[in-house]
């Protein structure tokens, strides 16, 4: 192997999406089963910890051990802290605890919780005693707070000083305490009791004269998360104020964490790709996960659609004898319900977003309703009207048009009604609409697809 195999340059490890390039994957990968870990290393070395932790994503499952192992120590903790949670975990069952702990004590406890907290309790607890009490504390009590919490987002390490201090007497405390925190960008200030009473960049402490007191430096104004806030409302919360970083306060208003905003963008990622899988009843959706998680998964909500279209079967069965008499009324049906199935999930789609972010609350559901039934009613009148007549022109039957045209409209206003009463409904019931709402809403469509159409037919006698 040539030295310009051994060190390739940048561009030819990353394409023009900077993603790894699949002959450099084949390489390592090559190098591994070669049994020359050196050769990997030196391939691998040069590569962001980011792009480390793509790499044993790309790899196939049975290979990723062996990788792992040739790598060595180039798989540290901010590897780990990147990776897929499943990948991560196939890693980390695959190391001894102490090799765990190890990582974990280079990692900053929101890191270091991740990569613990999915461990079985025997080798959760074998990593736990093999950490430095410092380090266990810390961890436990971030486990001890309910998962998707601040309290697991949150990192322990920051910086806080007394309201009494002056700039200087900041700056040189920074200095002289070598064990503190080197990742900050502002600095709490706390009372007696350390609830925080205010903050300071950085870049205003360094232009500030050292005799000014910090009380006079700092904002007053600022975003506090209660440690059980779920991470969905601190994401939002971040968003809605554009924070860098913020305080986390337990339930007496004391300062025990700060989150940042690097990992609020993964959560941003996290929450919007989990609302549209539960939508489609897909679980995670992690091309990761193990194939028997994701079928029982899946599984379980084909089971609840099968229910569902049994209903709507039992509608179809009420009127076999019109069916039996007019066989284009069976072939006209799938179209009502279809259109108002596809209605159903805009509206859905819409409304469970609205929910998500905050944009629908109490205060605007009654004006969003009236919203969706207009958008509902125009759409069903535009629908009803080209497909009654084109249903009246190709078969020369004015009367199937107006009905098919008459049902499309009632199934469109079914839809749009159903597409934010469910979820809204959900949500009062503190039920996560993203799970459920698709469910109920395309039962809701199919059903009155099949009864408007050929119910309206039989009251027609167009199969007398």
């Amino acid at each position: 192997m040539s030295d310009s195999d051994l060190h390739p340059e940048p561009e030819t490890r990353l394409d023009e999406d900077d993603r790894l390039r699949p002959e450099f994957v084949r390489d390592v990968l090559d190098a591994v089963e070669a049994g020359d870990g050196g050769a990997a290393r030196d391939l691998v070395g040069p590569l962001h910890p980011a792009d480390i932790a793509d790499l044993f994503e790309l790899t196939p499952s049975d290979e990723r051990a062996a990788l792992a192992a040739a790598l060595g120590d180039l798989v540290d903790g901010d590897v780990l802290a990147e990776m897929n949670d499943h990948v991560r975990e196939e890693i980390v069952d695959a190391l001894e605890p102490h090799q765990v702990a190890d990582i974990a004590s280079e990692l900053d406890t929101d890191d270091a919780v991740a990569i613990i907290e999915d461990m079985d309790d025997a080798d959760q607890a074998a990593v736990l005693r093999a950490l430095d009490p410092d380090d266990r504390a810390a961890i436990e009590a971030a486990l001890a707070y309910p998962e998707e919490s601040a309290g697991r987002l949150m990192q322990r390490e920051l910086i806080a000083v007394p309201e009494h201090m002056t700039v200087g007497q900041v700056i040189d405390y920074l200095r002289e305490h070598k064990d503190l925190t080197t990742d900050f960008w502002e600095v709490f200030i706390v009372d007696p009791q350390h609830r925080p009473i205010g903050t300071a960049q950085l870049s205003w402490i360094l232009r500030t004269p050292r005799g000014v007191a910090m009380t006079d430096v700092m904002k007053r104004e600022q975003t506090l998360i209660p440690v059980d806030m779920d991470q969905e409302e601190v994401a939002l919360r971040f968003q809605k104020y554009a924070l860098i970083s913020a305080a986390v306060v337990d339930g007496g208003g004391r300062l025990v964490g700060m989150i940042t905003v690097d990992d609020i963008v993964h959560v941003i990622q996290e929450e919007a790709g989990e609302d549209i899988l539960k939508l489609s009843g897909a679980g995670d959706g992690d091309i990761n996960e193990p194939i028997l998680l994701t079928v029982r998964t899946r599984l379980v909500w084909l089971i609840v659609n099968l229910g569902t279209a049994i209903v709507a079967a039992s509608v179809v069965g009420l009127f076999q004898g019109e069916i039996s008499r007019l066989a284009l009324l069976a072939v006209l049906m799938p179209i009502v319900s279809g259109m108002g199935g596809n209605a159903g999930t805009q509206t859905l789609a819409v409304v469970v977003r609205a929910l998500a972010v905050n944009q629908l609350t109490s205060s605007n559901t009654v004006r969003m309703i009236l919203r969706e039934f207009r958008i509902a009613l125009m759409n069903g009148l535009a629908l009803g009207l080209l497909i009654g007549g084109g249903v009246a022109w190709l078969y020369g039957n004015p009367a199937l048009g107006g009905v098919i045209g008459a049902a499309m409209i009632i199934n469109n206003l079914v839809a749009g009604l159903a597409g934010i009463l469910v979820p809204v409904g959900l949500e009062k019931l503190d039920v996560d609409p993203a799970v459920s709402s698709a469910v109920f809403v395309t039962m809701a469509t199919d059903v009155m697809g099949f009864f408007s159409f050929l119910g309206l037919a039989a009251l027609a006698g167009l199969a007398g």
